[in-house]
């Protein structure tokens, strides 16, 4: 079968040999796989990545001189099921699943593996029990926007809302725009964004950002504070030492970037007692100034990933139209043009989502 491989620090296409699924597993046929941010930093910076993995005792980090297939973020379609399986579900049915195999040894992941096969191949295995069934005939490219809507539905879920905060996202890439959407669901307003990319501000307004803000014309943390502002009654009940702060409300921000230097802008910029959600992933190493959070009182909570509920939660949203995953979907490609829309995705301007769809 072909595959778009990372072989030696590059994206090339070539042939692997037909996965065969064992007891519990599922041969599926990948039909759709959003490249995902954190492919593009694996790329630059999997060294890193082998390195952080060492830390966890348990799981196995890639051997970098062999191949791995990336793609975590996919729809798939059954094929064939392995010996002694049930069949719960037919041939044909598309599905989605956490990016993991469930084996002897425990949860292993997909698609930053030497050994389990992520979704740039044109076939690959799944855990049956994993399995989730896609509904009301949602189109394989929007359900695979599944996954990164998840790490959006986990990431306001961690940052336990309490209802008063005032949010800001940094950063309007996929990953930002499921924020929004997870805060527009929950119902937190008004919603604050942050982004370069006049695609992307736009993007964020139909996620449901109330507002949205160029952060080369207005300063981010300016535009927040206006909307933060406090109400006559929200004033009069504070404590007396507190009323010598400014009156704003909670700030609530997620980090969505993942670049290094930008923690530290948030130290210098967020306001005393803000919380900082931090969703992108920074593979570099970073430097900020503790005193300055020290100073504020900042609290920092980082996040990764999803639950299996979330997962299945985020499906739902999508099927069900609570969130318009079409509109994320900027281009879609075979394996051969893989490595170019990496190249493209350089440019946030130019694309938000590019879908691989390995049949093609």
């Amino acid at each position: 079968m072909r595959a778009a491989i990372f072989r030696n620090g590059k994206i090339v296409v070539d042939t692997l040999p037909e996965p065969k699924p064992r007891a519990g597993q599922v041969l599926v046929k990948s039909l759709a796989c959003g490249i995902c941010g954190s492919d593009l930093h694996a790329r630059q910076h999997a060294h890193r990545m082998v390195e952080m993995t060492k830390h966890f005792p348990g799981r196995k980090p890639m051997d970098l001189s062999r191949d791995v297939v990336f793609g975590h973020e996919f729809c798939c379609e059954i094929l064939d099921y392995g010996a002694n399986t049930a069949r719960k579900l037919k041939p044909g049915t598309k599905v989605c699943s956490l990016p993991a195999l469930l084996t002897p040894e425990g949860p292993q992941g997909i698609g930053y593996s030497n050994d389990n096969i992520g979704a740039y191949a044109e076939r690959m295995l799944l855990s049956v029990p994993l399995l989730l069934e896609v509904p009301n005939g949602l189109k394989a490219e929007h359900a695979a926007l599944t996954e990164p809507l998840a790490v959006g539905v986990h990431a306001v879920a961690r940052a336990n809302i309490g209802g008063n905060e005032v949010p800001l996202v940094i950063g309007c890439g996929p990953v930002g725009l499921a924020v929004i959407a997870a805060l527009r669901i929950k119902g937190v307003h008004p919603i604050v964004a942050s982004d370069y990319s006049p695609a992307r501000r736009a993007l964020a307004e139909r996620m449901g950002a109330d507002i949205v803000v160029d952060p080369a014309r207005t300063e981010a943390f300016a535009a927040w504070a206006e909307r933060a502002a406090m109400s006559a009654l929200e004033k009069a009940a504070r404590p007396s030492l507190r009323a010598m702060l400014p009156a704003l409300r909670p700030a609530l921000i997620f980090e969505c970037f993942g670049i290094p230097g930008l923690l530290q802008q948030l130290f210098e910029g967020a306001p005393r007692d803000a919380r900082i959600v931090v969703v992108g992933v920074c593979m570099e190493t970073d430097r900020s100034e503790p005193m300055l959070a020290i100073l504020k009182e900042l609290s920092v909570q980082y996040v990764l990933g999803y639950t299996a509920n979330e997962f299945a939660h985020s499906l739902r949203l999508i099927a069900e139209g609570e969130v318009d995953a079409a509109s994320l979907v900027t281009a879609t490609v075979g394996i051969d043009g893989v490595a170019q829309a990496f190249a493209d995705l350089a440019n946030p301007g130019a694309h938000t989502k590019i879908i691989v769809e390995p049949w093609r």
